[in-house]
């Protein structure tokens, strides 16, 4: 991350640098043309100042005196006549003649710069004509040596080499803190995958509000989270599931060497070998059941889905399933009042009410009853099983549906089951596009709703 803070940085400078070096350079030529025009408006309006009392008085002792006005500024006149043959001059002619015979004849009213490359020459100049009557008689030359401007210029690159130094020390600085502002975060988050990707999800990134790098930081937050969830139901499952099957396959192993080892009467050996049956039948279903959540979870399992009148299948479950109520003194009682056609998959539907009537027969007792109620809104189909047996206490109700969770485990495992039943009821329920509720009371009974969104017609 280093490295990273490091390219953050460069390229901040090098942004920022290159911005204030355009800005600077923009800044000084702009002061040093501004300052050049300046010069010369005021040389010319110079000159003009001394044209108008030329035109009043043209004789040798007001050019003698404009002469000797100039001679102690920091500017220098020369006055020619209209042939430009110098008549009074405040510098040596020599070092000016090129810049007189450069001036045009007929320079306009308000005169004219005729010397301004102040990079490569002495002096920047005006000339201003003379008139008497409309007649040109006349010119002023003003002259100024452009060693001030390289002065000037000096100066400048001086208080601009200060400030741009100044500026480098305070951007860099800035952008010192900015990259390790940027980078501090970046640096915990790669921190955190990286004890993610070692296996330890117990992370915990501090929040960096609610930019980018805070998005990231609640993504890798909840990416943690989600995978130490998974990593304790994985745990929670291997030894859940080592335990169901430890059971049954021991029962198994256990009365199979009874069977084989000792001399048996008919009777039982038939008891031995039901045990050894009923176990077998257990773990088979166990494992159809594991098969069937796997299937779930690789989005794998099909679900195929066709019109169900929902009257007639009601009652189909009715006969199938009341034998069972009856036999261990118990009522079913299914009502379905209205014809209804629902989207669903027949197969899966049957074994989603199934498993719940299986469980209303497992903890109700000999006279209790158990409803399955179909009703119907604009939108949703809803299904309603109500027993009225032993119901499930406040504390378990928010993880009976958790795989492997039997509710009561005191029962024998020929009532408690495996704890997979409701797992697989509720994956089969939403994989309808259903949901699926329970509400209960301890001994005064459980119903389970289920509101299916498939498609009605």
């Amino acid at each position: 991350m280093k490295k990273l803070s490091m390219k953050l940085g460069l390229l901040f400078f090098l942004i920022l640098f290159g911005l204030e070096t355009i800005m600077f350079f923009f800044l000084h030529s702009t002061l040093v043309e501004s300052r050049v025009e300046e010069e010369l408006i005021a040389l010319q309006i110079r000159g003009n100042s001394h044209r108008a009392i030329l035109e009043k008085h043209f004789d040798e002792n007001t050019i003698s005196h404009v002469a000797l006005m100039e001679s102690e500024a920091n500017t220098d006149v020369v006055i020619t006549n209209s042939k430009k043959e110098i008549l009074g001059a405040s510098v040596d002619s020599s070092l000016i003649q090129r810049y007189i015979e450069m001036a045009i004849m007929s320079p306009e009213r308000e005169g004219k710069t005729i010397g301004d490359n102040w990079k490569e020459e002495d002096y920047i100049s005006t000339v201003s004509p003379i008139e008497q009557n409309g007649i040109l008689i006349g010119f002023v030359y003003m002259f100024q040596d452009t060693s001030w401007i390289q002065s000037l210029i000096s100066r400048l690159n001086e208080q601009f080499l200060i400030a741009g130094l100044m500026a480098v020390i305070f951007t860099i600085t800035i952008i010192i803190f900015l990259s390790k502002a940027l980078a501090k975060p970046l640096i915990k988050m790669k921190e955190a995958t990286s004890q993610i990707s070692s296996g330890d999800f117990s992370v915990s990134l501090p929040q960096t509000g609610d930019d980018e790098l805070g998005d990231l930081a609640r993504s890798i937050q909840l990416l943690a989270d989600d995978l130490n969830y998974l990593k304790e139901e994985r745990n929670e499952f291997l030894s859940s599931i080592s335990h169901e099957l430890r059971t049954p396959l021991t029962y198994i192993k256990g009365y199979a060497d009874i069977v084989q080892k000792r001399n048996l009467s008919q009777d039982e050996r038939h008891q031995y070998l039901s045990i050894i049956l009923e176990e077998t039948n257990r773990l088979s279903d166990m494992v159809k059941n594991l098969f069937d959540l796997a299937k779930i979870d690789k989005n794998s399992f099909d679900i195929i889905k066709k019109p169900i009148d929902l009257n007639e299948f009601m009652k189909k479950i009715e006969t199938k399933f009341s034998p069972a109520f009856t036999e261990k003194g118990m009522q079913l009682s299914v009502s379905c009042r209205e014809s209804i056609t629902i989207s669903a998959d027949g197969s899966r539907l049957e074994q989603i009410i199934f498993n719940l009537l299986d469980n209303a027969i497992k903890y109700s007792s000999a006279g209790d009853k158990t409803t399955v109620d179909v009703s119907r809104t604009k939108k949703h189909i809803i299904i309603r099983i109500n027993d009225s047996g032993r119901g499930i206490s406040e504390e378990e109700l928010p993880f009976i549906f958790n795989r492997f969770y039997r509710v009561d485990k005191s029962r024998g495992r020929a009532l408690g089951g495996a704890g997979l039943g409701l797992a697989i009821v509720k994956e089969l329920v939403y994989a309808h596009g259903g949901t699926i509720s329970v509400c209960s009371r301890k001994d005064e009974g459980t119903e389970f709703e289920l509101v299916l969104k498939g498609e009605i017609e």
